[in-house]
């Protein structure tokens, strides 16, 4: 799934968007908004706290517009927006307490599949920079170069956080030998 860089044909677009063309602003954010909410429920755990923090990076990025630069890749500040975004919110005592509450209230899923339940569990152990990483490059198939810019690290830093997670996720989604 190839989603839109910013690519010279984008410069004119994001000049007007930068005026204050609500209309530019749209055309240039609307192709990142779903994978930018994907990016903030595989850090967040919660699709109503991803929801939320996928709109306010929505707004802040309107915003802060002024600070994209010619040559600068759309998807990268949105996401970097966002992953921010999901940071700060992790960091708010309501995030924890809403957290506690859906534990709480959470049901039991009827006989889920052992390996989605083994990975799942085992992409919730780790830390949400870690899953936003592990996502970005395979899932939304960003190369290690954007994941960097993303949050804020060197591409050396982002592969190593890659690669961490992959050998940490390892034994939570190993399947067990029958014998």
């Amino acid at each position: 799934m190839a989603y839109a860089l910013s690519l010279p044909t984008d410069e004119p677009l994001r000049q007007r968007a930068v005026a204050g063309d609500e209309a530019a602003f749209e055309s240039l954010i609307r192709p990142l908004v779903e994978p930018g909410l994907r990016l903030a429920l595989s850090m967040l755990g919660n699709r109503r706290d991803a929801e939320d923090a996928t709109q306010e990076a929505l707004t802040r990025a309107w915003r802060k517009l002024h600070q994209l630069r010619p040559g600068m890749p759309v998807r990268s500040w949105f996401f970097a927006i966002v992953a921010n975004q999901c940071r700060n919110l992790r960091r708010t005592p309501w995030f924890r307490l809403t957290s506690v509450v859906d534990v709480v209230h959470r049901q039991a899923a009827p006989e889920p599949d052992v390996e989605h339940l083994d990975l799942e569990r085992g992409l919730g152990q780790l830390p949400a920079a870690d899953r936003g990483a592990l996502f970005m490059h395979f899932y939304l198939d960003l190369p290690i170069e954007e994941v960097a810019a993303t949050f804020g690290v060197s591409p050396a830093a982002a592969k190593s956080r890659i690669y961490r997670a992959c050998h940490r996720l390892r034994p939570s989604v190993a399947l067990e030998e029958l014998g």
